[in-house]
């Protein structure tokens, strides 16, 4: 782990500092401290840092947020995102960390990169639909707060935690889309209870962290094949 501190640039070093100050800047403005929205996207972008690096060690720290990011949503009654982050995301990204550590990149810490075949990539988008159907019929017997939104969310989350588990890059693109998705579903929340302002410019800089996933994945995968 301390050659992983040694390996963050510049960049990643300064998107780390800018999405914590942005988090804890907003909580302190928004004049209504909750301490565990704060720490849990501290948490979260932390994760994104390693896993944008194909590091397994984001895996682990992806389950702990994905625990507490279910308990607010709870609170919130966005049913939705609590089955997906407690019901999905987190053991998804235990058996993700698990697959990470079986196939490192030539005994390093970063995973070795994988074209997805389209046989499963097809596979994929069909479960996709047919979670989230089953997830509005459900959504919508328990009350869910934005139940299309949320409908929306588990689809997109569904698909990233398939093809983050594939190690493919293209999860980080599936990721973004469900980050644009809880932005909107955190400002809606943010009218009502200011506390819900942190979780929203978490994902914002999910947002940024995903988008430069993307990027970082596809440069080790350039390096990866041209060895």
């Amino acid at each position: 782990m301390f050659a992983f501190f040694k390996s963050i640039s510049k960049t990643e070093a300064l998107l780390w500092i800018i999405s914590s100050a942005s988090i804890f800047l907003s909580a302190v403005l928004s004049g209504s401290m909750d301490y565990l929205s704060v720490i849990s996207s501290l948490i979260g972008v932390s994760s994104l840092i390693f896993i944008a690096k194909g590091h397994y060690y984001g895996q682990a720290l992806m389950i702990i947020f994905a625990v507490l990011y279910g308990i607010i949503s709870i609170g919130q009654k966005y049913y939705g995102e609590a089955f997906t982050y407690l019901g999905m995301t987190a053991p998804s990204s235990f058996f993700t960390m698990i697959v990470w550590i079986k196939h490192p990149y030539k005994n390093s810490d970063t995973v070795e990169i994988l074209n997805i075949p389209k046989l499963r990539l097809m596979l994929i988008l069909v479960l996709t639909l047919i979670i989230s159907a089953s997830a509005y019929f459900l959504l919508e017997v328990l009350g869910n707060a934005q139940p299309e939104i949320s409908t929306v969310s588990v689809a997109t989350s569904f698909c990233a935690s398939a093809l983050m588990f594939f190690r493919s890059p293209y999860y980080a693109l599936a990721y973004a889309a469900n980050d644009i998705i809880l932005i909107i579903l955190w400002v809606i929340a943010s009218f009502s209870d200011y506390s819900c302002i942190p979780v929203a410019v978490c994902f914002i800089a999910f947002f940024l962290n995903d988008i430069y996933g993307f990027y970082s994945w596809n440069k080790m995968k350039t390096l990866q094949n041209s060895d």
